[in-house]
């Protein structure tokens, strides 16, 4: 499958449901809701997530894909720590808690594994242009 738009990213897809688990669980608690902080927090990381995927793959740079990448990975796992703190205080059960710490996971490996394949790429790329270019400097007999 070729892809085409950041919507077609697997990453991207998983990262979205990650947002709205995370806006569901807030939607779901008034008392949640009243702690502004964390609630903003929480559904900023998830956001951050899923949007640094979409704005790394507008840049069209392995590079900067791969920085975003990392910067999409960072704020799942920030997701993760502030499902801590909602559980913690009781804003979340336990079973939301699973279900957002898990999504979170998901984002994360999957921003891994892309990041290793577009590093993997760009290694690969590099060899045959070296390759090609010691090729072209050697003498023909």
């Amino acid at each position: 499958m070729k892809i085409r738009r950041f919507e077609d990213l697997h990453c991207w897809q998983v990262a979205r449901k990650l947002v709205n688990l995370v806006y569901r669980a807030i939607l779901g608690n008034k008392d949640f809701q009243k702690g502004i902080r964390l609630c903003g927090q929480i559904a900023a990381a998830a956001v951050s997530s899923m949007s640094n995927i979409a704005e790394g793959f507008s840049r069209r740079s392995n590079n900067e894909f791969i920085q975003y990448l990392f910067i999409s990975k960072s704020s799942a796992t920030e997701v993760q720590s502030e499902a801590y703190v909602s559980l913690d205080q009781k804003y979340i059960t336990e079973e939301s808690f699973y279900h957002i710490y898990e999504q979170a996971k998901r984002v994360s490996k999957l921003d891994s594994g892309l990041i290793t394949y577009l590093l993997r790429n760009q290694k690969t790329s590099k060899q045959k242009e070296t390759q090609e270019t010691q090729e072209t400097r050697e003498p023909t007999s």
